[in-house]
């Protein structure tokens, strides 16, 4: 009934824009934990016929694919969490994805469909929050009756 109240504001959060942002944080999220699951079932020998097994894969591999095994599921937590942090994580373990394949491409392998994904999520973030920082302020700028 709070909706039938004169001079309540809606509760922060209930846009489109916000569920939209909502949506995709959460489609990365699940993204995140698929993707940490593979790193998962490589480093315990269930795929790849078990060639990328943690102890035959060189160190450069086993720091990687640990350190990505950990980071990619609590960034998925963090994300679907809505928490602060979450979102941090997902970008050190992409950026990390992205300088493995970039930048070691000798040593890591070139996978520049997984980087051009990585970049356009991250893009597609930044314009969320663009567009929220936007929306909030033009928010915060509107004439009430209390304010008055």
């Amino acid at each position: 009934m709070a909706i039938l109240q004169i001079g309540t504001e809606p509760e922060a959060g209930t846009g489109a824009l916000e569920a939209s942002f909502r949506l995709f944080v959460r489609l990365v999220a699940l993204g995140c934990l698929v993707a940490g699951l593979q790193y998962w079932a490589r480093l315990i020998g269930y795929s790849d016929a078990g060639v990328s097994r943690f102890d035959l894969i060189p160190s450069y591999w086993q720091l990687a694919s640990a350190s990505l095994a950990v980071l990619l599921p609590v960034a998925a937590v963090g994300l679907w969490m809505q928490v602060s942090w979450g979102p941090v994580i997902w970008v050190v373990s992409a950026g990390a994805e992205i300088v493995m394949h970039k930048g070691f491409p000798l040593w890591y392998g070139e996978r520049p469909v997984l980087v051009i994904a990585h970049v356009l999520v991250i893009s597609v973030y930044i314009g969320f929050r663009v567009a929220l920082f936007v929306k909030g302020r033009q928010d915060a700028r509107q004439v009430r009756t209390d304010s008055l």
